[in-house]
């Protein structure tokens, strides 16, 4: 292994350690207050304390089975909907300037009209999370699909290729580098918009819990919540990364 591919993990531990680091320290030192950011070692105990209380497990399972609901209906449904309307021009210039209003604004706008039509529960949260990362795929799909260079369309057609053997054959290798991408990003937005979503009405899941210890000003389980949605966090961004490495023989 060469020292550049080394230098930049090590760097990352180094910075994560001076950042935890401070942390600790000026909560302790008297530098910061306290009350408001605990030191570090004691939102580490607060978080092994909370994660070993059932309701806290029974919050984690249902934030998940949220997320990953919401993140399997998104992702095919926006992949597709972005193939068929970027295969036709006439969907193309209907849809386009519609999507791309969408994208622009922020979601949490229509966070209520989730709430009024799908209530407080699990699918409202599902319904929102998707809402969230659709756009994103089926933007990311109607551009992978239009990167397909013609001249292999063409070839696949002059020797009877079928759409669905066009879409296998042609289509998915091209897009699935683009594709990727944007499903690790997508599955952050699905995330936030989960968290955000139970935090604004909800009776369970870990959004919940954290709405409920910044009401009361319970700062170490706070940062503790915060702490464990960071962790978790980018822990799918790295298995979204490793598949899309596992996949780059596509980009070839």
């Amino acid at each position: 292994m060469t020292l550049p591919r080394l230098a930049l993990p090590l760097l990352r531990l180094v910075l994560l350690c001076c950042v935890l680091l401070a942390w600790e320290i000026l909560p302790r030192a008297g530098a910061i207050d306290s009350e408001l950011v605990p030191p570090f070692t004691d939102v580490l105990r607060t978080l092994g304390t909370l994660l070993a209380r059932p309701q806290l497990q029974t919050d984690l399972a249902v934030t998940a089975l949220e997320i990953v609901v919401a993140f399997a209906i998104a992702v095919p449904f926006g992949a597709v909907l972005g193939l068929v309307i970027a295969e036709s021009r006439y969907l193309s210039l209907v849809f386009d300037p519609l999507l791309f209003f969408l994208f622009s604004i922020p979601k949490s706008i229509f966070l209520p009209m989730f709430i009024l039509t799908l209530g407080i529960g699990f699918w409202q949260k599902v319904g929102f999370g998707c809402f969230s990362s659709t756009l994103l795929v089926l933007l990311s799909a109607q551009a992978a699909v239009r990167s397909v260079q013609p001249e292999h369309l063409l070839i696949a057609r002059t020797y009877g290729a079928t759409p669905f053997q066009l879409v296998t054959r042609v289509y998915l290798p091209s897009m699935l580098p683009i594709l990727l991408e944007a499903m690790r990003i997508a599955v952050i937005f699905t995330f936030t918009a989960v968290i955000l979503a139970e935090m604004y009405a909800s009776r369970s899941g870990i959004g919940h819990e954290i709405e409920t210890w910044g009401e009361n000003f319970m700062m170490r389980q706070l940062l503790a919540g915060v702490l464990l949605i960071a962790v978790a966090a980018i822990g799918m961004n790295e298995a979204i990364r490793r598949v899309e490495q596992w996949c780059g023989a596509w980009r070839t």
